[in-house]
Parts: C-alpha cells; sequence; structure tokens
C-alpha cells in the first residue's frame, strides 16, 4: 500500500536565503512524525507548504499519490494547527468545535451528535456555552483541536501547538492528543524544539536543521544523534539524581 503522504526534494529559498534543502519523508495511515528542530530551522515553513500556504521552488507533494501543488488550502484535507487557538471569539465552544461542519452543511442532529460526542473525549462538554475569553489556555487549544478533529482531516499539521502553555497544562495536552489521536487514528506532521515533547508524542522521529531533514528508523537512533541534545539531557538528569542520592 503506497503511504498517504509523500513529499520528494522539496526546497524553498527567501531570496538568497535557502530554508529548505531538498526535503523527502513518507508518512503512513496513523503515523505521527515528530520533527524536532531549533527556532529558524525551517519547521514552519514546511507546514506551511504542505498547508498550502506558501509554494515551494522544486519537489513534489502527494497525498495518496495526488499531486497537491495545484491544489487550494482548503481542498487538501490537511488543517494546520498553531500556537495560538484563533478561535472565533463571537461563537460559544460548541459552535466553534461545529463551525466546519455547518460550513459542509451537514444535518442539524449530525451536528449535534458528533459535537456532543467530541467535546466528551476532549473533557470540554461542561464547557460548550461559554466563549473563548472564558477559557483557559489549555482549555482554549482543546477546542482548537477539536475544530479540526471535527470535519476529520486526512493530515494535521501542528506548529508547537502547545508551546504557549505551562509545563503540567503541556504535559496534560500531550497525553490527550496520544489518546485522540489513537482513538480516531490520526495522521500528524508535529514539529517542536522540545526533545521530550518530540518523544511523547511521536510514533516516528526527524531533526530539521539549517533546512535540512534528517530521518530516524529507530528511536535510539534518534536519542543518540548529538543534534538532538537528548543523550546529554538524560546524562544530566542521571547526574542531578546520582548527587541526590548522594547527599542523603
Amino acid at each position: 500500500m503506497s503511504p498517504l503522504l509523500t513529499v520528494a526534494n522539496l526546497t524553498k529559498q527567501f531570496g538568497t536565503q535557502p530554508v529548505l534543502r531538498d526535503i523527502a519523508f513518507e508518512l503512513e495511515e496513523g503515523e505521527v512524525l515528530a520533527v524536532l528542530g531549533r527556532s529558524g530551522c525551517g519547521k514552519t515553513t514546511l507546514l506551511k507548504i504542505l498547508a498550502g500556504l506558501e509554494a515551494p521552488d522544486t519537489g513534489t507533494l502527494a497525498l495518496h499519490g495526488q499531486d497537491l501543488r495545484p491544489v487550494p488550502p482548503n481542498e487538501r484535507q490537511m488543517v494546520y494547527l498553531y500556537q495560538e487557538p484563533l478561535l472565533f471569539p463571537h461563537l460559544t465552544v460548541f459552535e466553534n468545535v461545529a463551525f466546519g461542519l455547518r460550513i459542509r452543511k451537514a444535518a442539524r442532529a449530525e451536528i449535534d451528535q458528533q459535537v456532543t460526542e467530541l467535546l466528551d473525549e476532549l473533557d470540554l462538554r461542561g464547557h460548550a456555552q461559554k466563549a473563548p475569553h472564558q477559557l483557559s489556555g489549555g482549555q482554549r487549544q482543546r477546542v482548537s483541536f477539536g475544530r479540526a478533529l471535527i470535519i476529520r482531516p486526512r493530515v494535521l499539521l501542528l506548529d508547537e501547538p502547545f508551546g504557549n502553555l505551562d509545563a503540567q497544562t503541556r504535559a496534560d495536552m500531550q497525553q490527550l492528543f496520544l489518546r485522540v489521536s489513537r482513538q480516531h487514528h490520526i495522521t500528524s506532521l508535529f514539529v517542536t524544539h522540545d526533545s521530550r515533547e518530540a518523544l511523547t508524542v511521536g510514533t516516528r522521529f526527524a531533526y530539521l536543521d539549517q533546512g535540512q531533514l534528517t530521518s530516524f528508523g529507530a528511536v535510539a537512533e534518534f536519542i543518540d544523534d548529538p543534534r538532538t541534545s537528548i543523550r546529554s539531557e538524560l546524562a544530566f538528569w542521571e547526574n542531578i539524581q546520582q548527587n541526590a542520592a548522594s547527599a542523603c
């Protein structure tokens, strides 16, 4: 069976500055490709090209074999989630999540059922009639996640979606993402600068550095690559634990 998403020889530069260099990867249905990289490495540009918000200079991208380059963003069956939830401030939580179904003119009973079930999954049912400004940051991000899921996208593109949340809320959202992703068999490209987040959410791993993407065949390779700094982080925490144990 062919991959769901295939990207090959993708390049992009702004002026004389190369941003992406010969990017290539594949995504199977249900996979979460966690792409780790520092700020300015090209992660956001890659997602915008996939979403149709930027055009590549060269290269191909295909969804189940269909060339995506001429396909407008609203027909790509992809949803791009940012750090900021970007909710409609004048709509309730329920109506924000229902928006995509209403645009598609789904039946009212279908909308009520699907939105209510999804709000339950996202622990938002008690907030259905609230406005976005009445929610916490984590709750707003869950509403944004629900609005994306309700239209059953083929691929979710996540641009550091939990980056603005505090540590505990971020950890909670990572676990929520894992649970819902598995339940709905969601295919995702999740970019982050946080190695722990990448290891938590990913089923496959890659590293983006100066516009070049390295894919790893196994999690051990990802951890051991010195560019990810994961091995040094692990050593740091092991030293902290040993020092704490010695002090006791």
